[in-house]
């Protein structure tokens, strides 16, 4: 790919699109920038491309750009038929994202994490268990870190990048030594439109790979596990049900093939969701030749990826747990089951096309006491509530009422626990900002509780003062 020959427009001026249009310059591109949001931070966004030598292509001049351009660089945020992309592609123009660069012009070794759950812990598992094996890993993609951010690193650097289904839409070069799909379940439905079209672009990670490359699959998924089937690569699956080629569970250790990793009490943070993970991070682990002990230490001190099923406060006796990322049905519904005590669980936000019956009907049989739900979502949330019977709701529009209608709900000696089952992009602009919010508001109810206590503390004593008068 000779950079320095051709011209670009990045459309979408995040993360990804901003390290894309900054490795183009560096490469000597003509890059034109342009963003539909306009807002402060894509305002110092565009100012600090401009300066590198960007060019901001006006609104009038997008429809055209087609003619000028060689290829589109679309961020992960913009759905593939938009119609910028399509006029690309209609005039036999390129329509790529960060991620397809990065594949055409990274050397160091690639191990790639994909699947509707578990791609941000599995790919910080990892980076974690390499690094303690003495190897240097940089955690990159979709957890937050563009992999053009990293590739003009050292090149003996391993990058373990986390891929989304929004990044698999443009990226057709890649070639992973290790390719890691960890399940597939219903999800971002509004954009991919069925779930055939979801499973293709969940399989097309394992495109590339040849004979000399590994393809690391679900077991006890049966959707992948079927992608065995047509992929040159190595196979090896994890599972928590049979003892298979690879990583398993039995008699509660962990296994690789015949030796012994640790046991599956020592993982540091528990469900059986986290098991699966911590066995695809073993798989690689040892294909890139961790010994057990490394392995076992480094799993064993993991402390987890934030805004995943983490406790954030107890206020008075009630636990709040922020799984903020939990975006989708099947995340709340494995959230809930590492629960331990009678739960309040928050539901809602952004409509990602669900039919949300299945949550409720599992909801029945676990140990969720209440639901509140809220958000743009709210009432399709409620409709399948009532449809499954479940009828412990609370309805409300917006977010901090909703964490408040839940502590309240809350009785001494349960659970609060945030696991949206939804998209945040109606009050937020990520999972993060919905996370940290919560977090906020929880920080408020437990230091509302300590000034009661104060108070109430000092009207005792005063009471006792008049008492001994």
């Amino acid at each position: 790919m000779y950079l320095k020959r051709q011209s670009f427009l990045v459309f979408g001026l995040s993360k990804s699109g901003k390290a894309a249009a900054k490795y183009l310059l560096t490469q000597g591109a003509i890059v034109y920038v342009y963003d539909e949001i306009e807002s402060d931070r894509i305002l110092q966004t565009l100012t600090e491309l401009e300066t590198l030598g960007a060019k901001k292509l006006s609104k009038e001049k997008l429809e055209t750009a087609y003619t000028f351009c060689d290829a589109l660089v679309l961020s992960p945020g913009i759905p593939i038929d938009h119609p910028l992309a399509v006029a690309f592609k209609r005039n036999g123009k390129g329509v790529i994202s960060e991620c397809e660069i990065a594949a055409r012009c990274m050397r160091n070794p690639l191990i790639a994490v994909t699947g509707t759950n578990g791609k941000t812990t599995t790919v910080s598992m990892l980076t974690e268990i390499l690094k303690k094996g003495g190897l240097t890993a940089a955690a990159c993609g979709n957890i937050g870190t563009p992999i053009l951010e990293k590739i003009d690193e050292n090149l003996d650097d391993i990058m373990v990048a986390e891929i989304s289904s929004f990044q698999l839409e443009t990226l057709s070069s890649h070639c992973p030594h290790i390719a890691i799909v960890l399940n597939v379940t219903e999800d971002h439905l509004n954009r991919h439109y069925t779930m055939e079209n979801y499973i293709f672009l969940k399989k097309k990670l394992l495109k590339n790979l040849t004979e000399t490359e590994f393809a690391i699959l679900n077991y006890d998924d049966l959707t992948v596990r079927s992608f065995a089937e047509k992929t040159r690569a190595k196979v090896l699956f994890f599972s928590l049900k049979e003892r298979v080629r690879g990583a398993y569970l039995e008699k509660g250790d962990l296994y690789f093939g015949k030796e012994k990793i640790m046991s599956a009490d020592e993982v540091s943070i528990g469900g059986a969701h986290n098991l699966q993970n911590a066995l695809a991070a073993i798989i690689a682990a040892k294909i890139m030749g961790i010994n057990n002990s490394d392995i076992a230490v480094a799993l064993s001190s993991f402390k987890g990826v934030n805004h995943r099923i983490q406790t954030v406060a107890k206020v008075g006796d009630i636990d709040f747990v922020d799984d903020s990322k939990g975006t989708n049905v099947d995340a709340t519904i494995k959230a809930v089951a590492a629960m331990k005590t009678d739960t309040v669980l928050l539901l809602g936000g952004k409509d990602k096309g669900y039919n949300y019956d299945l949550l409720f009907t599992q909801l029945k049989k676990s140990c969720v006491v209440h639901a509140v739900l809220y958000g743009e979502n709210r009432y399709a949330l409620l409709q399948s509530a009532r449809a499954s019977s479940f009828d412990d709701v609370s309805v409300c529009v917006h977010f901090d009422v909703a964490v408040r209608l839940a502590a309240m709900q809350a009785k001494q000696g349960q659970t609060v626990l945030l696991s949206p089952a939804s998209a945040s992009f109606d009050e937020f602009a990520n999972y993060e900002e919905r996370g940290d919010k919560f977090v906020e508001i929880v920080r408020e109810l437990a230091q509302k509780q300590e000034q009661n206590k104060v108070e109430i503390v000092g009207k005792d004593a005063f009471e006792e003062t008049i008492e001994d008068e």
